[in-house]
């Protein structure tokens, strides 16, 4: 992976970020963003790119709770699958969480293998206690009530793996 480095990403990261999304929506890999909100978590996101600054991996880290994060639209450019990039990405998010306090990671994925990989074991429920769960239930996002398994996501969820990391 010579050459490639990892940053934070910026607003004018986030068609580069949606050219990366696309594909693996179109293939049912991960789940759509709009542009709108991509925007509003772009401090959120990290980019890979290659020296001329062609973005070529991006991931998120969402705080979801105070010891509880979620790694989030990780995506490689097809080109740059296998070469590490993945693999660089979630290793500043890792970082990044750890920053910022949290001591657990979760994801729900298709790529099982990936994260397995990096230490992330597929999990049940029960990842949060009857309490939290209480609080995370009154939040908005779209990816908590992913994390929640609520009923309104379950058609755009089928077939996930929730897999959960201790740093």
């Amino acid at each position: 992976m010579t050459g490639i480095s990892v940053r934070r990403a910026r607003t004018r990261d986030v068609p580069g970020i949606l050219g990366l999304v696309e594909p693996l929506v179109n293939r049912r890999i991960l789940l759509g963003k709009e542009r709108v909100d991509l925007y509003e978590a772009v401090q959120e996101f990290r980019v890979a790119e290659t020296p001329d600054g062609e973005l070529v991996g991006c991931g998120a880290l969402h705080v979801m709770w105070e010891d509880l994060g979620e790694v989030r639209t990780l995506a490689a450019a097809d080109a740059w699958r296998g070469k590490g990039v993945g693999h660089a990405l979630l290793a500043q998010l890792e970082s990044d969480a750890r920053e910022l306090g949290l001591t657990r990671l979760f994801c729900l994925t298709f790529e099982v293998g990936f994260f397995g990989a990096h230490g992330y074991a597929e999990h049940g429920e029960g990842l949060v206690s009857p309490d939290v769960y209480a609080e995370l239930v009154r939040s908005p996002d779209e990816g908590v009530a992913e994390f929640l398994d609520l009923a309104r996501v379950k058609q755009n969820t089928l077939g996930n793996t929730r897999m959960l990391k201790q740093l």
